[in-house]
Order: C-alpha cells, then structure tokens, then sequence
C-alpha cells in the first residue's frame, strides 16, 4: 500500500494587510529589505517566505506571523 504525505498549503493575508495599511507593494518590499517582485510573489502565493521575513513582514503590519499565514491541510487526501 501506497501511503501518501498529508499535501498543506499556506493561505496569506500579505495583500489585504499591506491595502489596509495604505502601502504599495514598494513600500513593503523596502520596509522588510527585499524586491517588489518578492512581495507580489508572497502575495500571490507562488514563494514562501523564510522564517525571518515572516517575522518582519508580522512586524511591519504589528500583528503575529499566524495572523498573516495560516496552514491549510488537504481535508481530500484521504
């Protein structure tokens, strides 16, 4: 028998903090010391960032890193 990993995926809130902040996504980028490229790439869920970017992009909006990254389980992989 064949048994599979459980598949996660990280849903953000990137986006809607830094448009409720008033920020562009340059504001950010220099704010936390990485590219725009970088954030619209956390923002669209095509990066995750490392642990320390995590921290300060949490730091930024003042809120915890699970209030920006929540863990999302597969509920179909059986």
């Amino acid at each position: 028998m064949l048994l599979m990993k459980p598949r996660h995926d990280i849903r953000n809130l990137v986006r809607q903090h830094r448009v409720t902040s008033g920020m562009t996504q340059q504001d950010l980028a220099d704010r936390v010391g990485v590219t725009r490229q970088t954030v619209l790439s956390i923002e669209k869920g095509k990066y995750t960032p490392s642990v320390a970017l995590a921290l300060g992009l949490a730091e930024v909006f003042d809120v915890t890193v699970e209030t920006l990254f929540q863990l999302n389980k597969d509920e179909s992989d059986g």
